[in-house]
Protein backbone atom coordinates (compact mmCIF):
# COMPACT_ATOMS: atom_id res chain seq x y z
CA UNK A 1 0.00 0.00 0.00
CA UNK A 2 0.84 3.22 -0.74
CA UNK A 3 1.30 6.92 1.52
CA UNK A 4 -0.65 8.32 -1.30
CA UNK A 5 -3.58 5.87 -0.19
CA UNK A 6 -3.36 5.99 3.05
CA UNK A 7 -5.66 7.91 5.06
CA UNK A 8 -4.33 11.33 6.45
CA UNK A 9 -5.91 13.68 8.83
CA UNK A 10 -5.31 16.99 10.01
CA UNK A 11 -3.78 17.45 13.90
CA UNK A 12 -2.80 20.15 15.44
CA UNK A 13 0.74 20.82 17.16
CA UNK A 14 1.62 22.05 20.63
CA UNK A 15 2.53 25.28 19.06
CA UNK A 16 -1.06 25.42 17.77
CA UNK A 17 0.45 25.21 13.95
CA UNK A 18 -0.90 22.08 12.08
CA UNK A 19 0.68 18.74 10.68
CA UNK A 20 -0.71 15.67 9.00
CA UNK A 21 -1.05 12.55 10.48
CA UNK A 22 -1.19 8.56 8.63
CA UNK A 23 -2.89 7.10 11.64
CA UNK A 24 -2.27 3.84 9.63
CA UNK A 25 1.28 4.37 10.10
CA UNK A 26 1.58 6.25 13.34
CA UNK A 27 3.70 8.50 11.79
CA UNK A 28 3.08 12.78 11.71
CA UNK A 29 4.90 14.78 9.24
CA UNK A 30 5.94 17.43 11.65
CA UNK A 31 6.80 17.30 15.26
CA UNK A 32 3.51 16.63 17.64
CA UNK A 33 5.85 19.38 19.84
CA UNK A 34 5.53 21.85 16.92
CA UNK A 35 5.13 22.11 13.42
CA UNK A 36 6.52 25.57 12.92
CA UNK A 37 8.81 24.94 15.99
CA UNK A 38 10.47 22.22 14.44
CA UNK A 39 10.64 23.44 10.93
CA UNK A 40 12.46 26.87 12.01
CA UNK A 41 15.04 24.92 14.68
CA UNK A 42 16.02 22.03 12.31
CA UNK A 43 16.01 24.30 8.76
CA UNK A 44 16.49 28.10 9.24
CA UNK A 45 18.40 28.27 12.77
CA UNK A 46 20.44 25.17 11.85
CA UNK A 47 20.71 25.66 7.84
CA UNK A 48 19.94 28.43 6.18
CA UNK A 49 20.94 31.02 8.83
CA UNK A 50 24.45 29.24 8.45
CA UNK A 51 24.76 29.65 4.62
CA UNK A 52 26.71 32.62 3.47
CA UNK A 53 26.85 32.27 0.12
CA UNK A 54 24.97 35.08 -2.52
CA UNK A 55 23.52 32.17 -4.31
CA UNK A 56 21.92 29.16 -2.48
CA UNK A 57 20.41 26.64 -3.65
CA UNK A 58 18.81 24.25 -1.59
CA UNK A 59 17.39 20.66 -1.92
CA UNK A 60 14.40 19.58 0.40
CA UNK A 61 13.82 15.38 0.68
CA UNK A 62 10.72 16.08 0.57
CA UNK A 63 7.73 18.84 0.07
CA UNK A 64 5.02 17.07 2.17
CA UNK A 65 3.30 20.39 3.18
CA UNK A 66 5.23 23.38 1.99
CA UNK A 67 5.72 24.03 5.44
CA UNK A 68 9.40 24.48 4.94
CA UNK A 69 9.18 26.75 1.74
CA UNK A 70 7.22 29.32 3.70
CA UNK A 71 9.83 29.36 6.50
CA UNK A 72 12.56 29.63 4.15
CA UNK A 73 10.91 32.58 2.20
CA UNK A 74 9.82 34.16 6.10
CA UNK A 75 13.07 34.27 6.56
CA UNK A 76 14.50 35.26 3.04
CA UNK A 77 11.70 38.24 3.62
CA UNK A 78 13.51 39.50 6.70
CA UNK A 79 17.44 39.65 4.90
CA UNK A 80 18.24 42.62 2.52
CA UNK A 81 17.38 39.93 -0.51
CA UNK A 82 20.45 40.95 -2.03
CA UNK A 83 21.46 37.41 -2.99
CA UNK A 84 19.40 34.27 -4.71
CA UNK A 85 17.70 31.23 -3.35
CA UNK A 86 16.66 28.52 -5.65
CA UNK A 87 14.73 25.88 -3.94
CA UNK A 88 14.48 22.17 -5.69
CA UNK A 89 12.08 20.50 -3.47
CA UNK A 90 11.31 16.22 -4.19
CA UNK A 91 8.02 14.51 -3.26
CA UNK A 92 6.70 11.47 -4.15
CA UNK A 93 2.72 12.04 -2.69
CA UNK A 94 1.66 15.57 -3.44
CA UNK A 95 -1.32 16.35 -0.67
CA UNK A 96 -4.54 17.43 -1.84
CA UNK A 97 -6.16 20.54 -2.28
CA UNK A 98 -8.41 19.89 0.69
CA UNK A 99 -5.41 19.41 2.94
CA UNK A 100 -3.52 22.49 1.57
CA UNK A 101 -6.26 24.99 2.46
CA UNK A 102 -7.13 23.08 5.28
CA UNK A 103 -3.26 23.24 6.55
CA UNK A 104 -3.18 27.51 6.18
CA UNK A 105 0.30 27.76 6.98
CA UNK A 106 0.15 31.63 5.58
CA UNK A 107 -2.06 32.03 9.16
CA UNK A 108 1.16 31.51 10.63
CA UNK A 109 2.86 34.91 9.38
CA UNK A 110 2.07 38.29 9.76
CA UNK A 111 2.43 39.24 6.25
CA UNK A 112 -0.24 39.24 4.46
CA UNK A 113 1.15 38.38 1.27
CA UNK A 114 2.06 35.02 2.49
CA UNK A 115 -1.87 33.79 1.60
CA UNK A 116 -0.98 34.44 -2.05
CA UNK A 117 2.85 33.05 -1.78
CA UNK A 118 1.29 29.96 -0.11
CA UNK A 119 -1.05 29.32 -3.28
CA UNK A 120 1.38 30.04 -5.36
CA UNK A 121 3.54 27.66 -3.64
CA UNK A 122 0.95 24.59 -3.95
CA UNK A 123 -0.52 25.32 -7.57
CA UNK A 124 2.91 26.03 -9.28
CA UNK A 125 3.57 22.80 -11.92
CA UNK A 126 5.66 20.31 -11.07
CA UNK A 127 8.72 20.21 -12.36
CA UNK A 128 8.96 23.41 -13.97
CA UNK A 129 10.86 26.37 -12.31
CA UNK A 130 8.79 29.16 -10.57
CA UNK A 131 9.93 32.65 -9.05
CA UNK A 132 7.55 32.85 -5.87
CA UNK A 133 8.70 36.36 -5.15
CA UNK A 134 12.23 38.88 -6.60
CA UNK A 135 15.00 36.28 -5.69
CA UNK A 136 13.02 33.16 -4.65
CA UNK A 137 12.81 30.22 -6.90
CA UNK A 138 11.20 27.34 -6.59
CA UNK A 139 11.31 24.21 -8.60
CA UNK A 140 9.08 21.20 -7.30
CA UNK A 141 9.90 17.66 -8.11
CA UNK A 142 7.35 15.06 -7.96
CA UNK A 143 9.31 11.63 -7.78
CA UNK A 144 10.60 8.86 -5.89
CA UNK A 145 13.97 10.09 -3.82
CA UNK A 146 15.89 7.43 -4.67
CA UNK A 147 15.37 8.82 -8.61
CA UNK A 148 17.50 11.71 -7.28
CA UNK A 149 20.48 10.21 -9.08
CA UNK A 150 18.92 10.65 -12.70
CA UNK A 151 17.75 14.15 -11.88
CA UNK A 152 19.96 17.46 -13.38
CA UNK A 153 20.70 19.81 -10.67
CA UNK A 154 23.36 22.79 -10.14
CA UNK A 155 25.56 21.83 -6.95
CA UNK A 156 23.29 21.94 -3.78
CA UNK A 157 24.89 23.99 -1.11
CA UNK A 158 22.17 23.29 1.37
CA UNK A 159 19.76 20.09 2.03
CA UNK A 160 17.06 19.84 4.15
CA UNK A 161 16.55 16.15 4.75
CA UNK A 162 12.60 16.15 6.04
CA UNK A 163 11.93 12.44 5.28
CA UNK A 164 9.56 10.23 7.33
CA UNK A 165 11.42 8.39 10.23
CA UNK A 166 13.54 5.51 9.64
CA UNK A 167 10.77 3.44 11.67
CA UNK A 168 8.42 4.39 8.97
CA UNK A 169 11.04 4.27 5.97
CA UNK A 170 14.30 2.98 6.80
CA UNK A 171 15.31 2.40 3.36
CA UNK A 172 15.62 6.64 3.68
CA UNK A 173 18.09 7.11 6.29
CA UNK A 174 20.40 4.15 4.62
CA UNK A 175 23.78 4.67 3.00
CA UNK A 176 22.43 4.23 -0.67
CA UNK A 177 20.24 7.74 -0.29
CA UNK A 178 22.57 9.73 1.77
CA UNK A 179 25.03 8.64 -1.83
CA UNK A 180 22.95 10.28 -4.19
CA UNK A 181 22.31 13.08 -1.74
CA UNK A 182 26.09 13.90 -1.19
CA UNK A 183 26.96 13.82 -5.00
CA UNK A 184 24.44 16.77 -5.59
CA UNK A 185 26.46 18.71 -2.87
CA UNK A 186 29.03 21.66 -3.07
CA UNK A 187 32.44 20.89 -1.05
CA UNK A 188 31.26 22.66 2.40
CA UNK A 189 27.59 22.24 1.62
CA UNK A 190 25.28 21.86 4.60
CA UNK A 191 22.97 19.07 5.63
CA UNK A 192 20.72 19.65 8.37
CA UNK A 193 18.65 16.93 9.65
CA UNK A 194 15.75 16.58 12.77
CA UNK A 195 17.07 12.71 12.68
CA UNK A 196 20.08 12.23 15.55
CA UNK A 197 20.54 8.75 14.75
CA UNK A 198 24.22 6.95 15.28
CA UNK A 199 23.97 4.82 11.96
CA UNK A 200 22.84 8.09 10.07
CA UNK A 201 26.16 10.16 11.76
CA UNK A 202 28.32 7.12 11.06
CA UNK A 203 26.84 6.93 7.21
CA UNK A 204 27.32 10.38 6.46
CA UNK A 205 31.28 10.22 8.32
CA UNK A 206 31.58 7.14 5.82
CA UNK A 207 30.70 9.94 3.16
CA UNK A 208 33.53 12.46 4.41
CA UNK A 209 30.81 14.64 6.30
CA UNK A 210 31.76 16.14 8.84
CA UNK A 211 29.11 15.54 11.77
CA UNK A 212 27.99 17.49 14.62
CA UNK A 213 25.03 16.58 17.16
CA UNK A 214 23.26 20.19 18.10
CA UNK A 215 20.70 20.40 20.33
CA UNK A 216 17.39 19.34 18.40
CA UNK A 217 14.17 21.41 18.87
CA UNK A 218 11.30 21.02 21.32
CA UNK A 219 10.41 17.49 21.94
CA UNK A 220 13.97 16.09 21.00
CA UNK A 221 17.22 16.36 22.88
CA UNK A 222 19.34 15.87 19.36
CA UNK A 223 19.72 16.83 15.82
CA UNK A 224 22.45 16.67 13.16
CA UNK A 225 24.18 18.97 10.90
CA UNK A 226 26.92 17.40 8.38
CA UNK A 227 29.27 19.52 6.23
CA UNK A 228 30.70 17.79 3.30
CA UNK A 229 34.36 18.04 3.25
Amino acid sequence: MSKNSLKREIKTTKDGSKTLFISDLNENYHSQHGALQEAKHVFIKNGLNLINNYEINILELGFGTGLNVLVTINEYLKTDKNHIINYFSLEKYPISEFEINDLAYFELFDNPEFKNMYQKIHTSDWGKPIEIIKGFNLTKIQCDFFELKTINLPKINLVYYDCFGARVQPDLWEKPLFEMVSDKMDVNGLLTTYSSKGSVRRILEELNFKVEKKQGPPGKREMINAIKL
